[in-house]
């Protein structure tokens, strides 16, 4: 490989693992397994390792993903939150053990812990009472959840005794065991909700929603399992622990003292086995020297300690026959092969059906119809084909031809350049597109229509009451209340549902109108860029890809969208039916704060979202961290470090009162 391709390589790479630490970390929806993800950063550390010219600051081998969100506070780490070196390989944990032997001339140990799999979080008591719970974020700062946090049982708000230090950080993992994983889902799939993939997703998104009182409700649990610092009044690891559960602190039982790395691989060999009777998930073993001074001896790369280990275990398999491979059709046309199984179990569950993905990874696995295959289950709700058993195949089975024209409307398929999936691209004309369309609209995430579930928007479409979402405004009572398991109340919730969805914000709207690759962070970037539905259609494509994250794939899509008459008449129809089309920050009440940026720190007394808005409206821009361009800090109580760095910025700090003045008149502060 020359240095030319491997740049093309390294770059390649560095784009497409960005984009799953965003899925993994943002958005708590994966579309890779960690064993996938791991093998893609293993071959960019390679390559940065035997090209040590392409290193760059910012390659994602250099630093922790984000979790990141809007909506909580940014709180600095006091110690970083480093990832862990991850294995697969017995033989590369026997290399790890070579290292440490090699680092000091006396005895060690190690402690073993179950890997658990949920969202990690920083707990800072003070006095023995919690004071603050920050997310990982991005290994530097997080989000302080610490409503949400206090929300779960077995996490204390105060601890027993008096041994505790005055101030300490304690770290540990959020997650979902099984019983309440599979309660959430079965509400969800009761309310028309997707349902989330696994419990690891489920607990990160829960511990990012607004509503503590939802936190509450659905049963977080917790383990802790490291205490940070070098004051700390223990002198490992191990029996930093066991004070921990002393205090209050729930550790997991299973953690187990190692003399040496036989005795670890003994370990780790029997929990790979024993972790399927769990009641939560787990996915592997920590590996960690006891050793406080050993520790502190063997340090710390940029990205993770020398002294600690992540072994993983590889996903589940099971081999069963292909019957027979169907063809799905998404909302937005696309085209996915599922394959029909003879029922397996796996990971706990009878498997039936599996992902083939798109035709490349058909061709890619050569699979047919009639094989023996390889199914993995990674944290997908529909498990995976990963392999086919060639020796246990036919002569006689032919190979799979993947359909040429859509299953549904027998509209011929295309494939677009780049694309890894086929489309249908009728529109307006394939049931599943247009039911999915107005699915999508309804969704909690977009309109929020209360009532309008995957079942009900399809017994509206076959019904001919709704053949897009413009036709969702001229329902009547009396055509709902006669649908079946409908009846006059169901239509009133239908019919309130809908008149509420007038008050949603123009970004909501923009989303909920399912514009190919236009997600929820996209829209709320364009319509913060545009502000209204007339300057949004009156863009120009270079005007679009001025807009952060938009590129020129999303900025034809929009174009595409906005330019079809179908799509014009749809839009007119709904401002006509009352949905907002301006941003908040487009109705102005004055331009008192034009040209002055906020930010926005402490407890207020009203919800931080209202001092946005008030902000926007009177012509003022909100920031979520200090800098030298910031006009002014608005700081309600326990305003922390940000009033400290206000000072060292030259910042002026204001509180609400003189905010309100400020608005009234511009010059009074």
């Amino acid at each position: 490989m020359t240095i030319k391709e491997a740049k093309i390589r390294v770059d390649a790479l560095r784009k497409v693992i960005e984009e799953h630490n965003r899925r993994y970390y943002v958005e708590s929806a994966p579309v890779i397994s960690d064993f996938e993800f791991d093998l893609l950063m293993q071959e960019l550390q390679g390559l940065e390792r035997k090209y040590p010219e392409l290193v760059d600051p910012v390659s994602p081998t250099q630093r922790v993903g984000s979790d990141l969100s809007e909506g909580f506070a940014q709180v600095a780490h006091r110690y970083p939150m480093l990832s862990l070196g991850n294995t697969y390989s017995e033989g590369e944990l026997r290399e790890f053990d070579a290292r440490i032997a090699k680092a000091f001339d006396e005895p060690y140990e190690y402690v073993c812990e179950l890997k658990f799999d949920g969202a990690s979080i920083s707990l800072t008591y003070v006095d023995g009472m919690l004071r603050r719970a920050v997310t990982r974020g991005d290994g530097v700062q997080g989000d302080d959840v610490i409503a949400n946090v206090r929300t779960i049982r077995t996490i204390p708000l105060q601890l027993h005794g008096d041994s505790f230090p005055k101030e300490f950080e304690v770290r540990g993992e959020i997650l979902l065991p099984h019983s309440s994983f599979e309660r959430l889902n079965r509400e969800r799939e009761q309310q028309g909700e997707a349902p989330f993939a696994n419990p690891r997703n489920a607990a990160s998104g829960t511990l990012k929603m607004l509503d503590s009182k939802e936190v509450a409700r659905r049963g977080l649990d917790n383990f802790i399992y490291y205490m940070p610092g070098n004051d700390l009044p223990f002198a490992s690891h191990y029996e930093s622990l066991q004070a921990a559960r002393e205090w209050g602190f729930k550790v997991s039982e299973h953690t187990q003292k190692c003399g040496d790395i036989s005795a670890v691989i003994s370990f780790i060999r029997r929990w790979d086995t024993e972790r399927k009777n769990l009641p939560y998930d787990t996915d592997g073993v920590v590996i960690k020297i006891n050793s406080f001074a050993q520790q502190r001896a063997l340090g710390f790369t940029a990205k993770t300690p020398r002294w600690a280990i992540a072994y993983k275990f590889k996903a589940e398999q099971a081999l069963t026959k292909l019957l027979s491979v169907d063809y799905q059709v998404g909302r937005t046309g696309a085209i996915t092969p599922v394959a029909n199984l003879e029922p397996v179990r796996l990971a706990g569950t009878v498997v039936k059906r599996a992902s083939l993905h798109n035709a490349d990874q058909i061709a890619l696995l050569d699979v047919r119809v009639g094989d023996m295959v390889y199914v993995e289950k990674g944290g997908e709700i529909i498990p995976k084909i990963v392999g086919v058993d060639a020796a246990k195949r036919s002569e006689s089975l032919p190979p799979l031809q993947y359909i040429s024209v859509c299953p549904e409307c027998a509209t011929p398929l295309v494939r677009l350049e780049g694309e890894a999936k086929h489309f249908c691209p009728n529109e307006s004309g394939c049931p599943p597109q247009i039911v999915g369309r107005i699915i999508h609209f309804a969704s909690r995430k977009a309109m929020n229509l209360e009532g309008l579930g995957d079942e009900t928007v399809e017994q509206l479409y076959k019904n001919g009451l709704a053949t897009n979402v413009g036709d969702l405004y001229s329902l009547r009572k009396s055509q709902i209340a006669r649908l079946e398991r409908m009846g006059d109340k169901s239509a009133e919730n239908i019919l309130q549902g809908l008149e509420n969805s007038k008050n949603v914000p123009f970004a909501r709207v923009l989303f909920a109108l399912g514009i190919r690759y236009v997600g929820e962070t996209t829209a709320k970037k364009l319509a913060d860029a545009f502000g209204s539905l007339d300057a949004l259609q009156s863009a120009t494509a270079e005007q679009l890809l001025e807009v952060d994250e938009v590129g020129e794939q999303i900025a034809k899509s929009v174009l595409a969208f906005l330019g079809e008459e179908k799509n014009q008449l749809l839009l007119s129809k709904l401002r006509e039916v009352g949905l907002r089309f301006t941003t908040d920050a487009q109705e102005r009440i004055s331009n008192e704060l034009e040209g002055l940026t906020f930010v926005i720190t402490g407890t207020l007394s009203r919800p931080r979202e209202d001092w946005k808005l008030l902000i926007e409206q009177h012509g003022g821009k909100v920031a979520s961290t200090l800098s030298g361009s910031t006009s002014y800090l608005l700081a309600g109580e326990k305003a922390g470090s940000k009033l400290q760095k206000a000072e060292k910025l030259q910042v002026k700090a204001i509180n609400e009162a003189q905010f309100l003045e400020l608005i009234s008149k511009k010059n009074n502060v």
